[in-house]
């Protein structure tokens, strides 16, 4: 059976709704515009779903050369998809430093109102460089504001897989968002991507660094921003608990630039 690309999706802003596309360039950071922007708090510190689950009901849109951030019955913000010539501030995420641009006072205002907590928008410059985890990434790649690597596969068949589980165990099944991946096939087998090195969509090829652990984010509803239980940690944890972690997807690093786009046939090796 052929294995096709039959998802693209970017978070603009780390953390926040996404975009889904119909094709998109990469970049060496991940694809184009995917988590260049970042919400952090008043220590610099970042912050996600993992302490402020309703993020994820914030979506977010490009405009042309705007980047449009909104939420259920409030008016929306925009800012510059790649803002220039602000001031700087040194920002961390996990353990990586790095000098982000402050974005704009509007959005801060919007989002800490929002959020009920006191945060500004940043934004990564290409003048940023945040290594990848050397211990996978061996060619100095980089990453954006991401939680460690520039691009995440999933496979639909191992979410079909793990939804029989989950719904033979009593609770619902999870939709493909709950894992927020940039990319996903179907026609695989399910967990074959286990096996996976070399990954060819259309004129970009990928090297497969590491498998995926799972974090709380994914017992979040998406659309909702609501903590709807264990699921689907709980089922995955009794089946893909391995040393990396709760196992779900393959972090990705770019070995060709190129562009990809719905439909693609995926190329693995």
């Amino acid at each position: 059976m052929t294995v096709k690309l039959v998802g693209i999706n970017i978070f603009p802003v780390k953390g926040l709704g996404g975009i889904a596309l119909d094709e998109s360039d990469t970049t060496a950071r991940g694809l184009q515009y995917d988590r260049r922007f970042m919400v952090v708090d008043h220590d610099h510190e970042f912050v996600s779903q993992r302490e402020i689950p309703k993020m994820a009901t914030v979506w977010t849109e490009l405009i042309g050369s705007q980047l449009e951030i909104a939420a259920p019955d409030q008016e929306s913000v925009c800012v510059d998809v790649q803002p220039r010539s602000m001031p700087t501030r040194a920002v961390r995420v996990w353990s990586s430093h790095v000098q982000a641009h402050t974005v704009s006072a509007e959005a801060d205002a919007w989002l800490s109102d929002f959020l009920g907590l006191d945060v500004h928008l940043v934004y990564m410059p290409d003048s940023a460089e945040r290594l990848c985890n050397t211990d996978y990434a061996k060619n100095n790649e980089i990453v954006s504001f991401a939680d460690g690597f520039p691009f995440l596969i999933t496979n639909e068949a191992s979410l079909d897989d793990l939804n029989q589980k989950i719904v033979a165990s009593g609770s619902a099944a999870v939709p493909m968002n709950r894992f927020r991946s940039n990319l996903v096939v179907s026609g695989a087998a399910a967990w074959a991507e286990d096996g996976w090195n070399e990954i060819t969509i259309g004129s970009a090829v990928f090297r497969a660094a590491k498998p995926c652990g799972r974090c709380q984010v994914t017992t979040t509803d998406q659309a909702t921003g609501e903590v709807r239980g264990p699921e689907p940690l709980k089922t995955l944890s009794t089946f893909r608990d391995g040393d990396k972690g709760i196992l779900f997807g393959v972090n990705l690093v770019p070995v060709k630039l190129g562009a990809v786009k719905l439909g693609d046939r995926v190329i693995l090796k």
